[in-house]
C-alpha cells in the first residue's frame, strides 16, 4: 500500500538542478557564520544525511561593506572565503542534497563595525544593524555605486558556484537587504531606482539577471522574497504591490522562497502563531508563476504538509526550526516514525544562537551546534561500557534526557518522580498561555522511554536519601529541579522582602491565583513573567508589571517576540513599569523605587506576584554526598535547574551530557569540546 507521504518524497527540478524530494532547509543563521567553518559544516551536513533535499547556509555578505558585525554570518568577500564554502557544499553533496547559498547585500542593515566600511542605501539613511540604534548613516548609492554592487554580487555568486553550491540565492526579504529596501514605496529617488513601481524593482531584476547570467548554466537561482511586512499600507502587503511584483519577476528566477518580513515576524513563536500561519500572505505566489515554490510556516505534521502541497500553497517544504529540532525529520516521515519525530516547540531558543553571537541550539535537540565540537550525532550515541545499573530521581526536562539517552546506550535505569505526572517544569509551564506547545518536550521523551525496555520509570515515588540507598543501584543522577523564591531576592536586591499575599510562579502554575489589584516584580526577564501577568490579566486581576529592567521581558528581545509581549499585555490592561526595583510590601501597597533616580513610588495591591530567583532542590545530593565519599555509592550527578536553574534548553542539554558523559573518563582539566582556531 502506497505511503501516504510519498508526495513529499518525489523530486522537483528547480532550473538546470532536481532536488532529490520536497523537504527544504531554507537559508537560517546559526551563530557559526564565517568563524567556524568545521561546526557550520558538521551541523549542515546532519541535515542532509536526515533526509532534507536541500540544504542552504545563512546569509552570506558578498563584500566588505555590508559586513554585519557583530553577528556572525557567512562571507564570501574574496576568493581566500571559498575554501570554507567548499567545506561547507561537500558535507551536504556528501549524502545527496542540493547544496544552496544565500549571497546578501545588507544596505542599511549592515553596522559595518568590522570593516568600518560606509554601507550603500537607497539614500543617505539610518543605520539599523548592530543595535538597531547605530548613531551612524549610509552613503546615498549612486547609480554607479548599484552597478557596483551587481558585480560584487556577481563576483560572489561565481565564487560560490566554485565552492560547489547548486541553488544561488538573490536576497530581497526580511527587511534587510539593498534590493529589498529599493522596494519600498518610499524610494523616491529622482532616478531609473526609484518613484514607479517599475523602477524599484529594476535593481532586483537586475540581480536576478546578472546571477543567471553567470552561474545559470549548471546552478539554480533562486529568488527570496518577502510578501508582506504586516506594516499595513507603510510597508510591502500581500494583497498589494506584492503580487505586481511577483508577476513582474515571475519565470525570471528559478525558484521562489516566499515569506513575510522582519524576522520576527517570519520566525513568531509558538506563543503568538502556530503552523502555517504564513499560508494567508504567500498561497497567491503559485498561481503567479510555473516555477516551484518554498515556503514556511515551523510545519512538523506530515499530514500538513502533504496538504500544503496538495492545495497549491507550496511545492517544497520550507523549514528552518524543525530542521533543527529534528534534522531527521524526513527519513522518519519516510520510515513512517511519525511518533519518533523531534517536534519544533517554536521558543525561538535556535535564534538566540544568532543574537547572542554563539552557536546554534535548540530546545528540543540538545546535539544542534555540537555536531563537531563535541561528535554528537542526533540519532546516534555510543553503547554502554558496562552492566551497571543507573538510578534517576527527577522526571523533568533534565531527568526525562537522561533516562532516554542512557537507556538508548542500553544501560539499565531507574527513572522515579515524586510526581504524578512526568515532565517537571514543562508539564507545569506548557499550561500558561500560549505555551501548550512547549509539552512536546515531555511527550517525545516519554514516548522515547516507552519503547526502552530496559528503563523502568515510576510516578509517585518521592525519594529519601535512604530511599537511594536501599534501591540498589550504585549510581546516581539528580534531577530534582528547582523551586522560585518568595523572599524577592534575585539581581535588583540582594536582600529578603515580607510581606502579606505573597506569590510565586510556583503558587499560579498549581492553581494558586491572587485576586483583585496585583503587583507582578519581575527579576528574571523571560517569559515567565510576561506569561504570568498575561494570566492574572485573564482571570479578571488588575495588574502593574514591575521590573528593574529598562523594558519588559528584556530577555525576550533575544527571542524575537517581546514586541508581542507588550502588545498583548497591553491589550490586556496590564500597566507596565519598567526601571523600578521593589522596596518593600505591606497588606493593601507595594512600594518601589526607580533604578536610576531612586525616587519611591507606592502602588495600592492586594497581592504581590515574586518572578525572581530559584533555588536550587540540592538538598537531597547533600545528603548522598557522604555515601559517595564512603563508597556506599560509585557516583553521584547534579544534572539540571537542580544543579543550576536556567532555561529549559540547558536543562535538557545538562541531561543530554550527563547521559554521554556516564561511565566515561572526564578531564575536568581539559575543554570538553574541540575549537575552532586561527593561527
Amino acid at each position: 500500500m502506497p505511503s501516504p507521504f510519498s508526495l513529499l518524497f518525489q523530486p522537483l527540478q528547480i532550473g538546470p538542478v532536481t532536488a532529490p524530494n520536497r523537504f527544504y532547509q531554507v537559508p537560517h543563521c546559526n551563530g557559526f557564520g564565517h568563524r567556524m567553518p568545521r561546526g557550520h559544516a558538521a551541523t549542515r551536513s546532519v541535515k542532509a544525511e536526515g533526509g532534507w533535499g536541500v540544504v542552504c547556509t545563512e546569509e552570506v555578505e558578498i563584500h566588505h561593506t555590508t559586513d554585519l558585525s557583530p553577528f556572525f554570518e557567512g562571507r564570501l568577500w574574496d576568493d581566500a572565503d571559498i575554501p570554507a564554502y567548499a567545506l561547507i557544499a561537500d558535507s551536504i553533496h556528501k549524502h545527496g542534497s542540493l547544496a544552496g547559498i544565500e549571497l546578501t547585500y545588507n544596505s542599511h542593515d549592515a553596522s559595518n563595525l568590522y570593516s568600518r566600511a560606509s554601507a550603500f542605501g537607497p539614500r543617505s539613511m539610518s543605520v539599523t544593524g548592530g543595535s538597531g540604534f547605530e548613531p551612524g548613516q549610509t552613503r546615498a548609492a549612486t547609480k554607479d555605486d548599484l552597478r557596483q554592487v551587481r558585480k560584487w554580487h556577481r563576483n560572489a555568486a561565481l565564487r560560490a558556484k566554485t565552492a560547489g553550491f547548486d541553488i544561488i540565492y538573490c536576497y530581497a526579504a526580511h527587511g534587510m537587504t539593498l534590493a529589498f529596501h529599493l522596494l519600498s514605496k518610499h524610494n523616491d529617488r529622482a532616478d531609473e531606482y526609484g518613484g514607479s513601481l517599475e523602477n524599484r524593482v529594476r535593481f532586483l531584476r537586475e540581480l536576478i539577471e546578472d546571477t543567471k547570467d553567470a552561474v545559470g548554466d549548471t546552478c539554480a537561482v533562486a529568488l527570496r522574497f518577502a510578501v508582506d511586512e504586516l506594516l499595513g499600507d507603510e510597508g510591502m502587503t500581500h494583497d498589494g504591490e506584492a503580487p505586481e511584483i511577483v508577476s513582474m519577476l515571475a519565470e525570471l528566477p528559478d525558484l521562489w522562497d516566499v515569506n513575510i518580513a522582519g524576522w520576527y515576524n517570519d520566525s513568531a513563536t509558538s506563543r503568538f502563531e502556530k503552523a502555517g500561519f504564513q499560508e494567508k500572505y504567500i498561497s497567491f505566489v503559485k498561481r503567479l508563476t510555473t516555477k516551484p515554490v518554498v515556503g514556511v510556516g515551523r510545519y512538523t505534521s506530515p499530514e500538513a504538509m502533504v496538504s500544503a502541497i496538495q492545495r497549491g500553497v507550496m511545492d517544497f517544504i520550507g523549514a528552518a526550526r524543525p530542521s533543527i529540532a529534528d534534522p531527521f525529520l524526513p527519513n522518519k516521515i519516510k520510515e513512517e516514525r511519525i511518533e519518533d519525530i523531534r517536534e519544533c516547540i517554536g521558543c525561538n531558543i535556535c535564534v538566540t544562537g544568532d543574537t547572542r553571537f554563539v552557536p546554534i541550539r535548540c530546545t528540543q535537540n540538545p546535539t544542534m551546534g555540537e555536531e563537531w565540537r563535541r561528535g554528537w550525532h542526533p540519532e546516534i550515541i555510543a553503547p554502554k561500557k558496562s552492566d551497571k545499573e543507573i538510578l534517576i530521581v527527577g522526571a523533568g526536562p533534565a531527568g526525562l534526557e537522561a533516562a532516554r539517552a542512557i537507556g538508548q546506550r542500553g544501560y539499565r535505569v531507574i527513572l522515579t518522580d515524586a510526581g504524578r505526572d512526568f515532565g517537571g517544569r514543562v508539564i507545569r509551564e506548557s499550561s500558561l498561555p500560549g505555551l501548550a506547545e512547549w509539552r512536546r518536550v515531555a511527550d517525545w521523551r516519554v514516548t522515547q522511554i516507552e519503547k526502552l525496555p530496559n528503563v523502568f520509570p515510576y510516578l509517585g515515588s518521592p525519594m529519601s536519601a535512604a530511599d537511594v540507598l536501599d534501591a540498589g543501584p550504585r549510581d546516581v543522577i539528580l534531577a530534582t529541579g528547582a523551586t522560585w523564591r518568595r523572599d524577592g531576592i534575585g539581581r535588583a536586591r540582594q536582600t529578603p522582602i515580607t510581606g502579606h499575599n505573597i506569590f510565586t510562579p510556583d503558587d499560579l502554575m498549581n492553581g494558586k491565583l491572587p485576586q483583585g489589584r496585583v503587583v507582578l516584580y519581575d527579576d528574571d526577564h523571560y517569559y515567565m513573567g510576561g506569561v504570568l501577568a498575561e494570566l492574572l490579566a485573564q482571570n479578571g486581576c488588575r495588574v502593574t508589571l514591575v521590573t528593574p529592567a529598562a523594558t519588559v521581558s528584556a530577555w525576550t528581545e533575544y527571542t524575537l517576540e517581546q514586541s508581542r509581549i507588550y502588545q498583548r499585555l497591553l491589550s490586556l490592561g496590564v500597566t507596565l513599569l519598567p526601571h523600578h526595583v521593589l522596596a518593600s510590601s505591606s497588606p493593601e501597597a507595594v512600594t518601589v523605587y526607580h533604578a536610576i533616580t531612586s525616587a519611591k513610588m507606592t502602588i495600592s495591591a492586594d497581592a504581590l506576584v515574586l518572578v525572581t530567583e530559584r533555588i536550587p532542590n540540592d538538598a537531597l545530593y547533600r545528603e548522598l554526598l557522604p555515601s559517595l565519599a564512603s563508597g556506599k555509592l560509585d557516583s553521584l550527578r547534579l544534572i539540571g535547574d537542580a544543579e543550576a536553574p536556567n532555561i529549559i534548553a540547558q536543562a535538557v542539554f545538562s541531561g543530554h551530557l550527563a547521559a554521554r558523559e556516564f561511565d566515561e573518563e572526564v578531564d575536568p582539566d581539559a575543554t570538553p569540546f574541540l575549537r575552532e582556531r586561527t593561527l
